[in-house]
């Protein structure tokens, strides 16, 4: 399992041969190292924290949203509770890469005006990899001095990359 911390981007990490428990305690090692434990944790010179859900430790959270996808119901209605995701957990390294900006070539920061249910309109920040179709989704705190880090993804869902296109296409004129 350690030797999941020696992997670099664009190198996904090994977990397919390891035991749920084994797979979580090398996912949770990344974390820490790159995002728990890492004091200069912060894109564009902001700190990054995560969300606050009630009762639950906030980073607990965020691993959660980083390793797992919404599991959907029978006719295809997301449901409140979440199942591992491969695709997420083997790119888990990749967010400090994304969000040191390690590279700039064929990666896309936007802003953009999201409609969120319960919530109305809210300015999300996207880190878009073209090349690997991986997004980093931040939401600018009201201060505008820190972000939250809400998630990130493969687009591996049918219909994600148009999304994050459209998204791109209609963004808004500044990165918040």
């Amino acid at each position: 399992m350690p030797f999941n911390l020696s992997k670099k981007y664009p190198h996904l990490l090994e977990l397919g041969h390891l035991n749920e428990y084994q797979r979580k305690t090398s996912l949770r090692g990344v974390f820490e190292r790159d995002i728990e434990d890492n004091p200069n944790f912060k894109f564009q010179s902001k700190p990054i924290r995560p969300i606050k859900k009630e009762g639950q430790a906030p980073m607990e959270t965020l691993l959660n949203h980083l390793t797992t996808r919404e599991k959907k119901d029978a006719k295809g209605k997301p449901t409140r509770a979440r199942v591992f995701e491969m695709d997420r957990s083997q790119r888990l390294h990749w967010i400090r890469y994304h969000i040191e900006e390690q590279q700039t070539r064929n990666i896309d920061i936007f802003s953009y005006e999201d409609r969120i249910r319960g919530r109305g309109d809210v300015i999300r920040t996207y880190i878009f990899d073209q090349d690997e179709e991986y997004v980093i989704i931040l939401e600018p705190q009201r201060s505008k001095l820190d972000y939250y880090l809400l998630t990130a993804y493969y687009l591996n869902e049918p219909g994600g990359k148009k999304q994050i296109l459209k998204k791109r296409k209609n963004k808004l004129e500044e990165v918040y």
